[in-house]
């Protein structure tokens, strides 16, 4: 080979050292801006990162006027709606058994009070005292034993209620204990006393409390 051709070889050689040199040297130089550089990943996650907030204080005032202090209010209305609930039905039991007590007592001595001359016109009246279901049962009896025995024997009664006590009652319905002395004349016979207790029921039709049952006991 000759010189010139061994002169060309060796330059040759050396631009190619010299460019993998300067690639070698680019390479570090990227790397190394690479690792000076923050990463996206670190940017983004720096950018979504919020602030950390201050703790707020509980308002205690806001919370008691806006929260204790309605419910406060709807609890003490709703107990003085049922106080009120409460008296009203208890003051119209009481008003129930007052006059249940007293329908009781005069509807009694006018069924079991006659005279043999107008035996008839009081039991009949007497009958307007009770409810449809026991009146039927009520003008059996008298129609069938009573009056025409009253008639016949010259039969007389007087009915007296010298004590009673309420069971049971409510606006609609009540039960009432009567005890009841009876005095009762046969013609030209002396007087007979007798005495019995008797469950009365009553019920409140329209205004007028009528006995639905009459029971002795």
């Amino acid at each position: 080979m000759s010189n010139h051709s061994q002169d060309q070889t060796a330059e040759e050689a050396t631009l190619t050292s010299d460019t993998e040199t300067e690639q070698i040297e680019d390479a570090v130089s990227d790397e190394t801006e690479k690792a000076d550089e923050p990463t996206e990943t670190a940017d983004e996650a720096t950018e979504s990162a919020e602030p950390a907030k201050p703790k707020q204080k509980i308002q205690w005032p806001r919370v008691f006027a806006y929260g204790v202090l309605p419910a406060l209010a709807l609890l003490l209305a709703m107990g003085a709606g049922y106080l009120k609930w409460t008296d009203n039905s208890v003051r119209d039991d009481q008003t129930a058994r007052i006059q249940a007590m007293q329908a009781a007592k005069d509807s009694t001595i006018a069924m079991l009070s006659y005279k043999p001359d107008t035996v008839e016109q009081q039991l009949t009246a007497a009958r307007d005292l009770l409810t449809s279901d026991f009146r039927d049962q009520y003008t059996s009896l008298t129609n069938d034993v009573v009056i025409p025995g009253a008639k016949q024997k010259q039969i007389s009664a007087v009915a007296t209620v010298p004590a009673m006590a309420s069971v049971s009652a409510n606006p609609r319905h009540a039960v009432v204990l009567v005890f009841v002395n009876q005095t009762v004349i046969v013609g030209q016979d002396a007087p007979t006393d007798s005495a019995s207790s008797v469950r009365v029921t009553l019920d409140k039709v329209g205004d007028r409390w009528l006995i639905a049952k009459f029971d002795p006991v």
